[in-house]
Order: C-alpha cells, then sequence, then structure tokens
C-alpha cells in the first residue's frame, strides 16, 4: 500500500509541479505561520553543508545559498520538480546536487556529511516516519541540525463545507471530522485530482524523533501576528488560523 501511496504522489507533483512553483518555501514555514525571520532557525548556515527533503522548485535552497549556505543537496520524489529546480537555479550562482527519490528509499546521500538536513511542509508526505527519522540521523554529523514544519494535525481534523470548500466555521465555532488520534491515511482532493497523506500525532513525530536520536530544541506551532490580530478578514481560513494553528516546526539536533 505504501508503495501505491509514493507513485500515486509522484505522478501528482509530476503533473501539477508548475502550480506549486516558489509556494511554502523559505523564509516561509508554512500557512499563515511565524517565518524564519521571526524563528532564526538557521543562524549558522554560512559555509554549511545542507540537504533539503522533498526539495520542490528549489527556492529555499535559493535561501540559504544567498545565507552562504557552503554546499547544497536537494531531494524530490518528482522529477519534474527537480527540473523546475535546475532552470530556477541557473545562472544564480547555486549548484546543488539534486538527486530524484522518495525520502523513504535509499539514495546516493553521504552519510555523517551534513550540518543541516530540513524540509518545509514535506516531512508529512513520508509513508515511513520513524525510517525517514532514521536516515536524517544518520546523514547528519554529530550534533547536526534538523529542522522541519508540516501541517498542523488539529488543521486536518476540521471539516470542510461541502457547498464552499472551505473550513466549516458556524457561529464562530469550528467543526470537527475527523479524530486527532486517528493516524489512517487520508485522501485530499486537489487540482481535480487526490494525494494521500498520513494525519499523525505530534506525540508521534516526538517519539520517532528521540528514537532515531534527537532531541528537540525548539517545537513551534504559532499562527502569524498579522493573522492573529487582522479584525477585518472574517473568512473561514482566517478565523480557523486564530482557533487552531495550521502549520508547526521542529528544530532537533542529532545526539
Amino acid at each position: 500500500m505504501e508503495e501505491q501511496i509514493v507513485e500515486k504522489n509522484k505522478r501528482y507533483w509530476n503533473d501539477y509541479a508548475d502550480l506549486w512553483f516558489g509556494t511554502t518555501a523559505l523564509p516561509k514555514y508554512g500557512v499563515r505561520f511565524v517565518t524564519e525571520d521571526d524563528l532564526h532557525f538557521f543562524s549558522d548556515v554560512e559555509g554549511k553543508k545542507v540537504l533539503e527533503l522533498c526539495c520542490g522548485s528549489g527556492h529555499s535552497l535559493k535561501y540559504l545559498a544567498d545565507k552562504g549556505a557552503g554546499e547544497l543537496w536537494g531531494l524530490d520524489l518528482s522529477q519534474k520538480q527537480l527540473d523546475n529546480a535546475k532552470q530556477m537555479l541557473k545562472g544564480s550562482g547555486c549548484n546543488p546536487r539534486l538527486i530524484c527519490a522518495p525520502m523513504e528509499a535509499d539514495s546516493d546521500i553521504p552519510e555523517d556529511y551534513f550540518d543541516y538536513v530540513f524540509s518545509i511542509y514535506g516531512i508529512g508526505w513520508t509513508t515511513d516516519l520513524a525510517g525517514t527519522f532514521k536516515k536524517v540521523a544518520s546523514y547528519l554529523k554529530k550534533d547536526g541540525i534538523f529542522i522541519f514544519s508540516w501541517g498542523h494535525p488539529l488543521h486536518y481534523c476540521v471539516a470542510k463545507s461541502y457547498e464552499t470548500g472551505e473550513d466549516e466555521v458556524i457561529d464562530g465555532k469550528l467543526v470537527f471530522s475527523r479524530s486527532y488520534f486517528d493516524e489512517s491515511y487520508l485522501k485530499m482532493p486537489v487540482h481535480d485530482t487526490d494525494v494521500t497523506f498520513a494525519n499523525r500525532k505530534i506525540s508521534t513525530y516526538v517519539n520517532a524523533l528521540y528514537d532515531a536520536g534527537f532531541i528537540i530544541e525548539r517545537m513551534v506551532e504559532q499562527t502569524d501576528e498579522k493573522s492573529l490580530s487582522d479584525t477585518e478578514d472574517d473568512s473561514p481560513k482566517a478565523q480557523k488560523a486564530k482557533m487552531v494553528p495550521l502549520s508547526m516546526c521542529f528544530k532537533c539536533r542529532k545526539l
């Protein structure tokens, strides 16, 4: 089943990569979420070896190149995403090594080599969270940093209106349609098709990180200040962002 999910998601990203060009990339970590300008998780990247999982169109790699990163690698399961990244980075002075493979699979990534491994809104696509975290740990040097963001699990528990497709908000209250404790795979309709991923509890991430040999230095689930203070935007998304976090981000260190 997991291999079928990876293949289906791969087809989606190959078909629709152009529609996601440059979205959710550093300094952004997520939807209506605090940014790298607030968190400073990459405060010491100059001259460092950096690997991005689910690198997409390469915009986060370009951001770190501009910050002085010394060596850049990117991995993505979609060749179309990597083609877009190569085109975007062409002539920028940034020449990362790009690998087309799922993050769950064995690939030609060196071990005990990187100072940073990161993933911006990509890690949740893995069908093997524990195995992926152990691979990340193997890529990092001792005391290397692992940073990743993804949708907050509460975000995916809120019901959608069948009429509008927007989050269901009734009299200022959110309607939940899925249990927080349900970690089975869910299908999300998007662009006349659907993608599949598991909505994991925060404790599942925490325990998998511990088992892989990481300590968590920071875990952030903070809606950005603009969304919290905006009194004019009464859209369902804005109301939701004021009540539950839409995204989350972890900064971890390999022991």
